[in-house]
């Protein structure tokens, strides 16, 4: 099965789900607080075999919450695919804890290196950018 995390991953997964014609999902950070309050959309049968899709993986924290609530449901997780993936530090630890695996079409050190090939950026941007992915948190320009 394939299961979008809503919202921005919805779409991708759709695509995906329709292409591989396998069952869709979704799934929300958090149940609903109203109606059926259910936090997964769709049918999730017990021991699914599930691959959750979003569009960006910063420190995985809604996609991993995702990948608990689906679990919750018994679905067997076996992993997580997103387009892009500003690879913190805290990405591949919250991955490890959470004993998912990942991938991502793209990610920061490819977009960069593209931009400065194409002359999108100079030296000193370039400088800023990896400073950034150093501690975004508290990174001031």
């Amino acid at each position: 099965m394939i299961g979008g995390v809503a919202t921005a991953g919805i779409p991708h997964a759709a695509l995906v789900a329709e292409r591989l014609n396998l069952p869709l999902v979704y799934v929300r950070s958090k149940p609903k607080d109203h109606g059926q309050g259910r936090q997964i959309e769709g049918k999730l049968d017990p021991g699914a075999k599930l691959v959750l899709i979003d569009d960006l993986l910063s420190t995985g924290g809604s996609v991993l919450k995702a990948a608990a609530a689906a679990r919750q449901e018994g679905a067997d997780v076996v992993g997580v695919a997103a387009i892009f993936s500003y690879q913190l530090p805290a990405l591949t630890a919250n991955f490890e804890a959470a004993k998912t695996k990942f991938v991502t079409l793209t990610n920061y050190t490819t977009l960069i290196q593209t931009a400065q090939a194409h002359g999108q950026i100079d030296a000193d941007e370039l400088a800023l950018l990896h400073a950034w992915r150093k501690d975004p948190a508290h990174w001031q320009a």
